[in-house]
């Protein structure tokens, strides 16, 4: 009965994977999934599967029988009948839990990413508790079901005690098993991701959202390639400065815009915490494309090819539309970076175009094709 259990389970989640892979697309889209985010898992609301159940009712009306005149509209009602609130039961949507892992991996599948090989030979060092055997004795939150049945039905049977007719298997102390572990160092590639918006005037609620939304999506696509991670948040308007997650999100500000400021203190946060060998450091910028001068966009570009790439895996660049910026700063990077300053592995500085939620599926795919 368990296997057969674990087989449906099995069965059912397969299903959901195909669903979400499916509607992938509309889920990257979807706000609420962020609000349902919580430590290790993601709800995923997923409509079209069915529940088998058994439905009771009384079908002896047959089929067109009962009071009713001819010409009557059916399910709705006659003009002057008083409206009444529906005692039918409604149909509700299922949600199921998805690992963020799972859904990382859902996402690779269907990008056709390549999975991340991280750079440096340097690597952090973790202890972590490894399940490596069974003992008689330990906490009841350890204690291993499938041992201890074993146990008590060897004691059982030696003892004569087990009757095939009536096969109740009851432990005593003496069965009971636990799992039993090892302290192992465990290496762990350790990566930065520093994500840097724009909060000038020009970028309204609908762009912040659209940041947050493939900000998430970023984030859980590295974490499913790194072990050790961090994040950390600049945003700027004429001037920059570090903020935690939550006000990166929430902000409201006003002003100009002039970018080289974000650039400038995303150089001074990686030179004073992450040495390059030591640290995976990603980049990320999101912005309208609007800047105060060309001189400042010739100090963005210094900054990036002499303070940023050399230090960095990848620099993302998205540009959001809005109806306020000039949206001409793409082109600035696009003129000064022509081959996206390519190593062997590929370019470094890779830029995308978000005019909305629709276009979040192919910035993601744009800027982790090349497994970086």
């Amino acid at each position: 009965m368990v296997n057969k259990i674990e087989q449906d389970h099995q069965r059912f989640r397969q299903i959901v994977r195909g669903k979400i892979r499916k509607d992938l697309r509309k889920f990257l889209s979807r706000g609420e999934l962020l609000g349902r985010e919580g430590k290790k898992a993601v709800s995923i609301p997923v409509h079209d599967i069915d529940i088998p159940t058994f439905r009771y009712g009384d079908n002896s009306g047959g089929v067109g029988m009962g009071e009713g005149d001819e010409g009557q509209t059916v399910g709705k009602p006659t003009p002057g009948d008083k409206a009444h609130g529906g005692d039918e039961e409604g149909k509700h949507i299922l949600e199921v839990d998805v690992s963020l892992e799972e859904l990382a991996d859902i996402l690779a599948e269907e990008l056709a990413l390549p999975r991340i090989k991280p750079r440096g030979e340097h690597q952090l060092t973790t202890i972590k508790d490894k399940y490596t055997g069974i003992r008689p004795v330990g906490p009841a939150s350890l204690r291993h079901f499938k041992r201890t049945y074993r146990e008590a039905l060897k004691r059982q049977l030696a003892l004569g005690q087990y009757d095939p007719d009536n096969p109740i298997i009851v432990p005593i102390r003496h069965d009971l098993r636990f799992r039993t572990w090892n302290e192992v160092k465990k290496p762990q590639s350790n990566a930065v991701i520093v994500y840097m918006m724009d909060v000038s005037g020009s970028m309204g609620d609908e762009q912040k959202e659209l940041v947050r939304l493939e900000a998430f999506w970023i984030d859980t696509w590295l974490r499913r390639n790194y072990e050790g991670i961090e994040s950390r948040y600049i945003v700027h308007d004429v001037r920059a400065g570090e903020v935690d997650k939550k006000t990166f999100f929430s902000i409201r500000e006003d002003g100009g815009t002039r970018i080289s400021a974000a650039y400038q203190c995303c150089k001074e946060l990686l030179n004073a915490h992450y040495d390059p060998s030591d640290w995976n450091v990603y980049l990320f910028h999101f912005s309208d494309g609007d800047n105060s001068s060309d001189a400042d966009n010739r100090l963005c570009v210094k900054i990036i090819k002499d303070g940023l790439l050399p230090v960095c895996n990848l620099f993302g660049y998205c540009q959001v539309a809005s109806a306020y910026g000039s949206g001409s700063f793409i082109n600035v990077l696009h003129e000064a970076f022509a081959d996206g300053a390519a190593d062997d592995a590929g370019p470094k500085l890779i830029t995308s175009k978000v005019n909305g939620r629709d276009d979040l599926f192919d910035s993601l795919r744009t800027f982790f094709k090349s497994g970086r």
